[in-house]
């Protein structure tokens, strides 16, 4: 009886160790992979612009909803450690329908009362269009979409503030 019950011991043992084991190797497997969605997906969820991850980083202290923060970093691109400066454009078009301006009141209250402060920044209505940040290159080129379907008006200053250069002032 002894001999039975040892054998079952050592056979439990036997299992809990192999277990273990596998969870040592998939746990670090499953940690270092970070899921990546296409950037199709990216960009219906409004992440497109943000291109690096300290970007997301960022994001995060200004949203505290932790699903759209695992969104970003799912969209976003490591920052590499011998680029010192983060992504910035020239300029930005804010596209968005005139109709639909009565559901984006933080939209509307940036038009209104901020967007003079940046001068690259143009307003262009255009039927049916989400509230979105084109984003413009040097010669005036799109280079990348934002939506800011439910962004607050500070979360567009400070965006703003930090991804478009500052309009160089004619002496």
């Amino acid at each position: 009886m002894a001999g039975k019950m040892y054998g079952t011991l050592l056979s439990w043992m036997w299992m809990w160790m192999w277990m273990w084991m596998c969870f040592l190797v998939v746990v670090p497997l499953a940690s270092s992979s970070r899921e990546v969605l296409s950037s199709k997906e990216c960009e219906n969820l409004g992440f497109s612009g943000l291109a690096l991850c300290s970007d997301c980083n960022t994001f995060a202290e200004y949203v505290k909803d932790q699903v759209l923060v695992s969104d970003c970093l799912k969209c976003c691109t490591e920052d590499s450690d011998d680029s010192m400066s983060k992504i910035t454009y020239s300029g930005a078009i804010l596209e968005v329908c005139m109709r639909k301006l009565v559901f984006y009141p933080e939209v509307v209250g940036f038009i209104e009362e901020e967007k003079d402060k940046f001068p690259s920044v143009k307003v262009q209505y255009l039927f049916n269009s989400p509230p979105k940040l084109i984003m413009l290159d040097d010669d005036g080129q799109h280079k990348e979409t934002i939506r800011i379907d439910n962004w607050k008006r500070e979360h567009i200053l400070q965006f703003l503030r930090e991804k478009v250069k500052p309009a160089s002032s004619a002496i």
